[in-house]
């Protein structure tokens, strides 16, 4: 694939919006905001959610989601996606009837701006899967990587307010998805590798925001031996990327980065001398100084 054969596109109008106000001095000003609209979900004929997004990629979302909630298993034959734009649906039909009932009587509140659900057992799956043990990260890939990144067009760049999940390999990026969750970008890369047939082997995942315990799990069921993230860890992230073997690396900035998870498979081949600090118009709310201060505390 090609460096960002799919990214983000700051320019689409039904994505941000200008909204009027006034800035700390009490002048009008003009800024842009990100869209929320309601992408309700079904299943073979049965509701299953109504999710928060900025609206693009509605198939992507929605294959995803069902994946990482085990909702669809990679076996199962896909017949039909329906998205209608003007009752903001997607349909998704499976060949046979798919067992999910019980998924919908336990659910689980995750954390995130956006208060994600996962359906069912989070840890379904999760120790079954083995993550390739001979993958590994050269530190010059990272540094490309968080440089191409972060200075790509994005919503984020643009409006603000947003998460962003970049699949990559090697020094390339490959899938840029944005939304309001992070949970909501992950699974609109989860969703394309299963109808694109993109393969996990030797792939990376990057993400801005937090590596939680859902980011984690997410990244283990799509096979994918790395995750990166400019922003900081979560105890129970640790301890289930140590229980998978997934390398885990945070605080991605600039020359800087922390690997709690994983270091066998970092490659030291990359001089940090070389690399130079973001610059200010650039840095997400996680690469503050003040930030920064909170994550080292």
């Amino acid at each position: 694939m090609q460096e960002f054969a799919v990214r983000p596109d700051p320019d689409d109008p039904r994505l941000t919006r200008r909204v009027a106000g006034i800035d700390q001095d009490g002048k009008p000003i003009e800024t842009s905001v990100v869209t929320e609209r309601p992408l309700t979900l079904f299943l073979n004929g049965r509701e299953i959610v109504t999710m928060m997004t900025i609206g693009d990629h509605p198939e992507y979302l929605a294959v995803g989601y069902l994946l990482n909630q085990n909702m669809l298993q990679p076996g199962d034959r896909i017949v039909g996606i329906d998205y209608d734009d003007e009752i903001d649906t997607v349909v998704v039909r499976t060949e046979q009837e798919t067992d999910f009932e019980d998924k919908l009587k336990k659910k689980t509140l995750t954390s995130g701006c956006a208060q994600g659900t996962v359906f069912g057992d989070l840890m379904e799956r999760f120790d079954e899967i083995r993550l390739d043990p001979g993958a590994i990260l050269r530190t010059s890939w990272l540094y490309a990587l968080t440089r191409k990144i972060n200075t790509a067009p994005s919503l984020y760049l643009a409006a603000g307010a947003i998460h962003g999940c970049v699949l990559c390999e090697e020094d390339r990026p490959l899938l840029y998805m944005e939304d309001v969750g992070r949970h909501n970008a992950v699974d609109k890369i989860a969703g394309y590798m299963h109808l694109e047939h993109v393969s996990a082997a030797g792939k990376i995942f990057y993400t801005t925001g937090r590596l939680t315990s859902e980011m984690v799990i997410k990244t283990v069921q799509m096979g994918i031996p790395i995750l990166i993230s400019r922003s900081g860890f979560t105890a129970w992230g640790v301890e289930l990327a140590r229980r998978a073997g997934l390398t885990l690396i945070g605080r991605a900035r600039g020359q800087r980065f922390v690997a709690l998870s994983g270091i066998e498979r970092i490659v030291f081949d990359g001089d940090p001398r070389g690399v130079t600090d973001e610059p200010v118009r650039l840095a997400r709310k996680s690469s503050l100084p003040e930030a920064a201060a909170l994550d080292n505390g």
